[in-house]
């Protein structure tokens, strides 16, 4: 559930036309969640999956793949804006994100033409332009934020992603206040599980512990973010959704609870952690706790700079095989 005592957000990671249309004005209505994400994964699973897209897709019919998958993406976030526009008038969040094509990931001047496109396209305020932290995203998150358009900084693994997201987002959103300002927010999307589902296997025959990495890594970089004092930046947990029987459903999202975050998962993961009824604050974690865990792994041979880098290759190359599979079934 939502917790504006403390702060915490949770948003939906699911966006599928008939849910919009449904189950999803009745998750907000009971304060369940206050904003919702998209990837390129999640659209290429509901497009390519849901009869609930073949009228529109026949009234495409002529249109490039991507030209099609843009106008069905925008109808679709733009009704979960609709839905979700009570929230975002009270201050409650209410937002929606929508992720610039993966292809322009190394784009800077692209990734800012299309986000502002899209922006302008589906025409309400309540949305997040997500945008992967690399060299040429840091860019474009400035120049977005600068002209009014909140940011989702998508996949973050690292602290130093982290460091700069913040400068960057601080520049914009400054540029913006400058200008006349109005209400413009940011959230840094670090990835979770994936760490422990790369490393896990390795760990039990080092003899080290093993689903905690994600966890503390993600602890690390909120702590950063807070020690940053930027109200209208937050942490937003992703890739919280647990693989197989070993953890509980909600695992990452009780150990991740925090003050001044947001946590977006998948429907099942919402579920049950909403059963589970969680509500005390895990984070802060003491930073020397954080740093002897680091260090502990550094000492038994693992870089986690190789990791980062590794983890974040790999995420992009899965956006953008989700991203190319998509667009030629609608060739």
């Amino acid at each position: 559930m939502v917790n504006r005592d403390i702060n915490f957000s949770l948003w939906l990671d699911f966006v599928e036309r008939d849910y919009l249309k449904n189950e999803f004005s009745k998750l907000i209505e009971n304060g369940v969640i206050n904003g919702a994400t998209s990837n390129p994964s999640i659209f290429a699973s509901a497009i390519t999956t849901s009869p609930a897209y073949k009228e529109q897709l026949e009234s495409l019919e002529g249109k490039s793949a991507k030209e099609k998958y843009e106008a069905l993406a925008i109808e679709d976030i733009k009704s979960a804006a609709l839905a979700l526009r009570e929230s975002y008038d009270i201050g409650n969040d209410g937002y929606i994100s929508i992720e610039v094509d993966p292809f322009l990931s190394n784009d800077t001047e692209g990734t800012i033409e299309e986000g502002k496109r899209l922006f302008t396209a589906i025409g309400e305020p309540n949305v997040m332009v997500k945008v992967p932290a690399t060299e040429a995203g840091y860019a474009a998150m400035t120049e977005l934020l600068s002209t009014g358009i909140s940011v989702n900084a998508t996949l973050i693994f690292s602290p130093k992603q982290a460091k700069q997201c913040l400068k960057a987002m601080k520049k914009g959103l400054d540029a913006f206040a400058a200008s006349g300002g109005g209400r413009c927010e940011a959230v840094i999307s670090v990835f979770v599980s994936r760490f422990d589902r790369l490393l896990d296997s390795d760990f039990e025959q080092e003899g080290l512990d093993v689903s905690l990495t994600g966890i503390y890594n993600a602890a690390k970089i909120y702590n950063l973010i807070e020690a940053n004092h930027t109200p209208s930046v937050r942490t937003l947990f992703a890739s919280t959704g647990v693989k197989g029987d070993a953890l509980s459903a909600e695992y990452y999202m009780k150990e991740l609870l925090a003050p001044h975050s947001v946590n977006t998962a998948p429907l099942a993961t919402i579920e049950s952690y909403v059963s589970s009824d969680i509500s005390a604050p895990k984070l802060p974690i003491d930073e020397q706790v954080l740093n002897g865990y680091f260090t502990k792994l550094e000492d038994n041979g693992f870089d986690m700079d190789k990791i980062y880098a590794q983890l974040l290759k790999e995420g992009l190359e899965a956006f953008e095989k989700s991203f190319q599979e998509m667009l030629d079934t609608l060739k």
